[in-house]
């Protein structure tokens, strides 16, 4: 698909407040076409209630929430809500035990959860190539109970792709899955973004670990606000990233891939 749009998401100023409590302080975002986010920050940063206001669920205070220059509360939030792709843990407990690996993709283009109904031949062949794509052909006639967790992951980004969305979303994929699981998810995540035609992606993550070479960008969440975003090589830094923790970190990156290492917490002498 020909993306015709330079900016796919733009945030302005969005604040999120629920009784007394502030959630998101003037977050601005802008994400670029061509560009993939990584989203860091520590429990209670905000990264969530972000994800479920960029998805139509949590309804900012003020601010202004636009995809693909459409603006959430002037467009049909359903209809806009299509246009991002979302992988989370939540809807991942949600699919049927015995529903095809095939009947799985296809039901995003409907954002079904337990696809009911005869599978359209249409549909067939473009859920194959999805599978393909995902590389995982192999699985098509496979249920979900006996998947791996990998596997399910893949699975559910090719849901998402049914839709074709210009942005997806990938909200913790890593969680659960073993070390090496974990590597070989991540190696596909990062052939799957240098693809032509690629959605924009962002990875939401508490781990520098999981951001791969073909990630471009990073933001940066402390207490609901924007610590700081812009390219990673400016972004991911020990310092920033020791603020966002508050916990002096340090950074290092080799061939393309982040570690972290923690300081060690100091003993109280009594």
């Amino acid at each position: 698909m020909t993306r015709k749009h330079n900016t796919i998401l733009e945030v302005r100023g969005l604040h999120i407040r629920r009784g007394q409590t502030t959630i998101l302080e003037s977050v601005s975002w802008r994400v670029e076409c061509g560009q993939h986010w990584a989203m860091l920050g520590a429990n209670g940063s905000g990264k969530t209630s972000l994800l479920s206001a960029l998805t139509g669920y949590l309804t900012p205070s003020r601010g202004e929430i636009m995809v693909l220059d459409q603006r959430y509360g002037e467009t049909d939030w359903r209809e806009l809500r299509k246009q991002i792709g979302l992988v989370s843990s939540s809807v991942r407990q949600m699919m049927p035990e015995f529903e095809s690996a095939l009947e799985t993709v296809v039901s995003g283009k409907y954002a079904m959860i337990d696809f009911w109904g005869k599978v359209r031949s249409s549909d067939r062949v473009r859920a194959g190539r999805i599978l393909e794509q995902i590389e995982c052909e192999y699985l098509a006639g496979q249920p979900w109970a006996v998947l791996s967790q990998g596997e399910r992951q893949r699975l559910l980004i090719g849901r998402a792709l049914m839709a074709d969305p210009p942005l997806l979303i990938l909200d913790e994929p890593c969680a659960g899955l073993d070390p090496v699981a974990r590597e070989h998810f991540l190696q596909f995540l990062d052939r799957l973004g240098r693809r032509k035609n690629a959605p924009t992606l962002v990875l939401v993550t508490h781990h520098v670990e999981e951001i791969m070479p073909v990630f471009s960008h990073a933001l940066l969440l402390k207490a609901g606000n924007v610590l700081a975003n812009g390219k990673k090589q400016t972004v991911l830094r020990s310092r920033l990233l020791s603020q966002a923790f508050g916990c002096p970190v340090d950074l290092r990156a080799t061939n393309g891939r982040y570690s972290l290492s923690v300081a060690p917490r100091a003993r109280t002498v009594t």
